[in-house]
């Protein structure tokens, strides 16, 4: 859900926004963004400390660190490569308030000749300098449906910026901008390291560009979290409690040794009873966003090799949600298939519901990302091995990928 700020104008103004990724379906139902509109004062305890006034001026120790925080060259290891995204749509010149224009079937072509407007704002980052390109990737989120699309560098310059590839599925996409503009590039670091526990930073821009380059820290909460997304596309992300606002999509979520093992993209705040939740933001891991981008710069979009399976990673569900799920192997780790579509290529090579796939070509598999991530360096057409848990007893079984 973004921020708004409307203008009632006579014509029709497109509405600026920051913007952020949603979660749905993890607590029962949808979740959205809610926003504190007050910060209340912290009220005093007798326990303080109390001041001491003294006679002589206050100084400032020569002895001050340069760098007191503990994630500072982190942060400067990635600073220049974050940029602000911005999504422009044309305003419509159509002051029409018919019937027609109400039901949006007025074909006016002056809504094609419109004056271009901030309609929102997102974050990049700059990973790849190659021949004249710079390439950014983002969220799909933040520049679908645009018109054009700008970046603010970390510099402050605006520059215009060329959508190169778009996947909805996993919400990433792919910008080039002119090389001359690249100060500074981005590392991806491997994600399937990551520890709970594990110190991090989320680098963007919450609530837009006025506030680009924030910083904020927290741990690793989950490093491979599956959930469904307001889109109903199940996906193994990474769980933070970093603060993720609305502008923090498609910016860098970086470890310790300054690189980026995530894409910041959603966030939960408020479950399906209205409950509010701090500290639940996720990422998309970097070793499946280096996957997608691959692909996204080398054909423009993702062409997916595919079992006809929906599935669950079992890894991290408490068994009391295992119930709930319906899920009844006794695994802690794998895939398990929720669902078998029928006349693809789990059904034709003999996978059934309840089945849990741990093993891809040999290659162990505990989140929908590793499966992914095996899957798509596949080509449709070819066999792939798989090795499959069926009520305690193994099974291998060839499976040959379809289109998506």
């Amino acid at each position: 859900m973004d921020n708004q700020n409307s203008n009632h104008g006579k014509n029709k103004i497109l509405v600026k926004t920051a913007v952020v990724g949603v979660v749905a379906g993890l607590i029962g139902g949808g979740a959205s963004y809610f926003a504190i509109d007050q910060i209340n004062n912290a009220n005093l305890n007798n326990n303080q400390a109390q001041t001491t006034i003294s006679s002589n001026s206050a100084k400032t120790s020569k002895n001050s660190a340069k760098n007191s925080g503990a994630m500072t060259p982190a942060y400067n290891d990635v600073k220049g490569a974050v940029v602000s995204v911005i999504n422009m749509k044309r305003q419509s010149n159509n002051n029409s308030n018919s019937l027609f224009d109400i039901f949006g079937d007025n074909d006016d072509s002056s809504s094609k000749k419109g004056k271009l407007q901030t309609y929102s704002e997102g974050s990049g980052v700059i990973y790849m300098k190659s021949g004249n390109k710079g390439y950014i990737v983002t969220n799909n989120h933040v520049v679908s449906g645009s018109d054009k699309v700008q970046v603010m560098l970390s510099n402050g310059k605006t520059v215009n910026a060329r959508i190169v590839g778009t996947d909805a599925t996993t919400d990433l996409a792919v910008l080039a901008i002119d090389s001359s503009y690249v100060t500074q590039t981005a590392e991806f670091g491997d994600s399937k390291t990551l520890q709970p526990g594990q110190a991090v930073i989320a680098v963007g821009s919450p609530l837009g560009s006025e506030y680009a380059s924030t910083v904020t820290e927290g741990i690793i909460s989950a490093p491979a979290r599956s959930i469904t997304t307001s889109s109903a596309n199940q996906q193994t992300v990474i769980q933070t409690d970093a603060a993720i606002n609305p502008g923090n999509s498609g910016g860098a979520l970086v470890n310790s040794a300054g690189q980026v093992i995530g894409i910041n993209s959603m966030k939960l705040a408020q479950s399906s009873d209205g409950t509010s939740v701090e500290g639940m933001g996720f990422a998309i891991p970097s070793n499946e966003v280096v996957t997608i981008v691959n692909q996204l710069v080398k054909k423009g979009k993702i062409t997916r090799p595919q079992l006809g399976v929906k599935v669950i990673a079992l890894q991290g569900i408490p068994a009391s949600y295992k119930k709930h799920l319906n899920i009844k192997s006794s695994l802690n780790s794998g895939i398990y298939i929720a669902s078998v579509t029928k006349n693809g290529s789990a059904a034709i090579a003999g996978i059934k519901t309840g089945d849990v796939i741990v093993k891809v070509d040999g290659k162990k598999v505990t989140d929908v990302a590793s499966l992914h991530s095996i899957l798509y360096d596949h080509k449709v057409g070819d066999t792939v091995n798989l090795t499959v848990d069926r009520n305690g007893k193994t099974l291998d079984l060839r499976a040959k990928l379809q289109a998506d």
